[in-house]
């Protein structure tokens, strides 16, 4: 699909990997909409671009469905949908004080699981009443982000591993249901790229982490990111499918 003149949305697109995937797409001609949690980085990126900046919140199906609607009244119903909002708060099952408590699972799942399946409910549902801008058909296509975690999960990680695992599981049965649509869906698992949150680690944890990557040797970068769903957007034959984004890395236990 071409990307030129049609609307995008991007999740967490004030930060990282969502914020560069949206420069890329307004720079190809997108009409873009960021949502975040902080409104205040969406505009900053927003107003880079010529773009519109959104708060949203994806776990709360009020906020998220109030936010698709304000940018289907900006830019018309989105064929590009990218899902990059997140939360990864390291938490051992079993820690010194006793289990895990149940509010720190839910919340993990909520915001990176439940979250993306909320999006891209809504999205869909739009999608599906556009025209075909393909000869085959297409009308819209959703890249999802998971992690290497789904695959990899290390100790302190059960609730995030676990949620983007969910994420992974979504891909190809929501690829079948929506190809009698024209709506294709893709996932991204990434490995260690460096975001906002990695980049705040002191330098010899960033070298360290960067020398754990067979090749290239050191952290992915966003644009490496926004370049991929670039190409899966504009590829139609993509779809359905589990793409790892990390150099060939598989995590050790910790």
């Amino acid at each position: 699909m071409k990307i030129a003149g049609h609307a995008a949305v991007i999740t967490g697109g004030g930060s990282g990997m969502g914020a560069e995937t949206g420069r890329q797409l307004a720079a190809a001609g997108a009409k873009v909409t960021l949502l975040d949690m902080n409104l205040e980085a969406a505009e900053a990126v927003a107003s880079e671009i010529g773009g519109l900046a959104i708060q949203c919140d994806v776990a709360d199906s009020a906020s998220t469905e109030a936010a698709i609607a304000r940018a289907r009244e900006a830019h018309g119903a989105a064929r590009i949908c990218v899902s990059c909002a997140g939360v990864a708060p390291p938490k051992k099952m079993v820690g010194r004080e006793g289990p895990m408590p149940l509010d720190s699972y839910v919340k993990v799942v909520n915001i990176n699981l439940v979250g993306t399946f909320n999006v891209m409910r809504l999205v869909a549902a739009d999608m599906a009443g556009l025209d075909p801008v393909t000869e085959s058909g297409e009308r819209g296509v959703i890249v999802n982000t998971a992690s290497i975690a789904a695959f990899d999960g290390q100790i302190g990680q059960t609730a995030y591993a676990s949620s983007k695992a969910g994420v992974v599981g979504l891909t190809l049965p929501a690829a079948r249901e929506l190809a009698s649509v024209g709506v294709r869906v893709m996932t991204i698992c990434p490995g260690l790229i460096g975001t906002p949150m990695l980049l705040g680690l002191p330098q010899n944890v960033q070298d360290s982490l960067a020398k754990q990557v067979p090749f290239p040797s050191r952290l992915g970068r966003p644009d490496e990111f926004a370049s991929l769903v670039m190409h899966i957007v504009s590829n139609e034959l993509l779809n359905g499918e589990v793409i790892r984004l990390d150099g060939a890395i598989r995590m050790a236990p910790k």
